[in-house]
């Protein structure tokens, strides 16, 4: 495993992070309890010391679960989770629509005790702004309750994490510009480069940690979907996204396979070293749901550098939209 230093901050976190949602959520398939025990302490065998989770994963669930499998290990990982959804309001959630947020003084002071319950924990590493919206950045009330909590001693930093999906290039800018944050989670990979490609020339400039989600683009890039398109779960995030999104992406893909190394680097290994290619972001998050794919993606570290050049071919694929066409339209006989 390999490690980097968060600008401004004495966190040092590993260069691949566990997404804990993979654990608490049946969003990114079905994972049995046993085996979900067996990839988080696996994931510290291989040298993972970076858990990211939040109060909203399952619930409660994804803090829960640290607490339950490495807690022994508390001073040994990093500890990130986030706030802002109201998960205590008794409405049921609407499917994988957003819940109500809050980011008042009480709810937030509320909301960091529960978490601190539930991880079972006196302090928390990096306490981050889940999906906040532009309105609730620009409250001054929200970040003298953060400064206070810090005063505290309850948690160690704070941050954004930008969302839910793609996006919200105002929100990143604001945060950096104008609010002392130590770290922004974004989405960054091959295909899913906008607005990440700005947010990271900016997270230099203001020295700002970057944590990037998604380095897979939603699978396509593991090598998952080379024989055609699943039939998702309906519970399952994939389900959401259209097929004609998922297609585009793989006709994508098949102008980045010179990345591929014969034994030497797989296209999910490419994939993670495109984006750690970055030295502002400290640690990326791929999706984990089995021992396979732990292993796979943490050696990907092992596997050689993108070079410069190859860089800049994906520099210029990304330019050109990848360079691919509109697909012939189908016809058939009548």
């Amino acid at each position: 495993m390999k490690f980097r230093k968060m600008p401004r901050t004495d966190l040092v976190l590993s260069e691949i992070g566990f997404g804990v949602w993979t654990v608490a959520t049946n969003w990114w398939g079905k994972i049995e309890d046993s085996d979900k025990a067996a990839l988080l302490e696996n994931a510290v065998e291989e040298g993972i010391n970076f858990f990211d989770t939040a109060d909203t994963y399952g619930d409660g669930l994804g803090e829960e679960i640290l607490a339950d499998v490495l807690g022994h290990k508390r001073n040994d990982i990093v500890i990130a989770t986030k706030f802002g959804y109201d998960i205590y309001d008794p409405t049921p959630r609407d499917g994988h629509k957003e819940r109500a947020q809050k980011f008042d003084k009480e709810f937030v002071k509320y909301a960091c005790e529960q978490s601190l319950r539930r991880l079972g924990t006196d302090y928390i590493d990096l306490y981050q702004a889940h999906n906040i919206k532009l309105a609730d950045l620009e409250k001054d009330e929200l970040f003298e309750t953060l400064e206070q909590l810090q005063f505290e001693g309850k948690i160690r930093y704070y941050g954004v994490a930008l969302g839910p999906d793609i996006g919200w290039y105002e929100e990143g800018e604001y945060s950096m510009r104008q609010r002392n944050i130590s770290s922004a989670q974004i989405i960054y990979s091959m295909l899913e480069q906008d607005p990440a490609k700005d947010l990271i020339k900016l997270a230099e400039e203001h020295e700002v940690g970057l944590l990037s989600r998604v380095p897979h683009a939603s699978n396509t890039l593991t090598g998952e979907y080379d024989q055609g398109l699943p039939v998702f779960d309906p519970d399952d995030h994939r389900a959401h996204r259209k097929n004609e999104w998922l297609e585009e992406a793989m006709r994508k893909v098949d102008r980045v396979r010179f990345l591929v190394q014969e034994d030497t680097r797989t296209m999910a290994q490419s994939a993670i070293q495109f984006v750690l290619k970055q030295p502002a972001i400290i640690s990326v998050l791929p999706n984990f749901t089995n021992l396979a794919e732990l292993s796979e993606y943490t050696s990907a570290l092992d596997t050689p550098m993108l070079t410069d050049e190859e860089q800049a071919k994906m520099d210029e694929l990304w330019e050109h939209g990848f360079d691919i066409s509109e697909p012939e339209p189908q016809f058939r006989e009548i």
